[in-house]
C-alpha cells in the first residue's frame, strides 16, 4: 500500500469538473505507482469516454462499468434495472474497497446513485467506515447525502457559473467525455 493514511475526498455540486478532478486525482496517482481502480455509475449504452483509455495506457489502472441505458434518456430502461446494475457495480467496489489492493478507489457518480435511491446511504456509510486505513476513496457526483458529507475528509463543490452548454454548445470529445 502506497499511503499510511487514506481519505475519503467528493467532488459535488452543480458545476462541470467533478469527474474530471477524481480522474485528474487518478491520473496522479497511477504515474506515481498507486493502483486505481475506477468505477463509474450511470454511464450510457455505448458511452466511450476518454477516460476508458486510461486503464489502457496504465497497467496500474481498472476502470469498472456496467453500460446501461439512464431512464432520463431512455424510457425502455425501467428504474428495477437501473437499480439492480448500480448494486451489482457497488458490490463490486465494496468487494475492491475492502480488499485492500488498490491505493485509490473512485466511485464516478455515486452521490448520484445515492441521491436517487439506487444504493442506500447507510451501505455507503458503512463502507467508508470499514475501508481500509490506507485506501483513499474519492466519490463523484451531485446531491450526495448530508451524512455522507459529515463523514468524508474532504470535500469540494463545483460551482456552475458560466457554461458552454447554456449557448447550444455540444458536448466535445477530449473536453467533456
Amino acid at each position: 500500500m502506497m499511503l499510511k493514511k487514506g481519505m475519503v475526498q467528493i467532488y459535488t455540486g452543480e458545476g462541470k469538473g467533478k469527474t474530471t478532478a477524481a480522474f485528474g486525482q487518478a491520473l496522479r496517482a497511477a504515474g506515481n505507482g498507486f493502483q486505481v481502480a475506477i468505477f463509474q455509475f450511470l454511464k450510457a449504452e455505448g458511452n466511450i469516454t476518454g477516460e476508458l483509455a486510461l486503464a489502457e495506457k496504465f497497467e496500474n489502472v481498472k476502470i469498472f462499468r456496467n453500460d446501461q441505458t439512464h431512464p432520463m434518456f431512455n424510457k425502455k430502461v425501467r428504474m428495477e434495472e437501473l437499480k439492480k446494475n448500480a448494486e451489482l457495480l457497488f458490490k463490486e467496489a465494496k468487494e475492491i474497497i475492502a480488499g485492500g489492493k488498490y491505493d485509490l478507489v473512485v466511485l464516478d457518480e455515486i452521490n448520484n446513485c445515492l441521491f436517487g435511491g439506487l444504493i442506500s446511504t447507510e451501505e455507503m456509510l458503512k463502507v467508508m467506515k470499514e475501508k481500509p486505513a490506507e485506501v483513499e476513496l474519492i466519490l463523484t457526483g451531485r446531491s450526495v447525502p448530508q451524512e455522507i458529507i459529515k463523514k468524508a475528509d474532504l470535500v469540494t463543490e463545483m460551482l456552475a457559473i458560466k457554461h458552454p452548454y447554456n449557448k447550444g454548445v455540444e458536448a466535445r470529445k477530449g473536453i467533456e467525455y
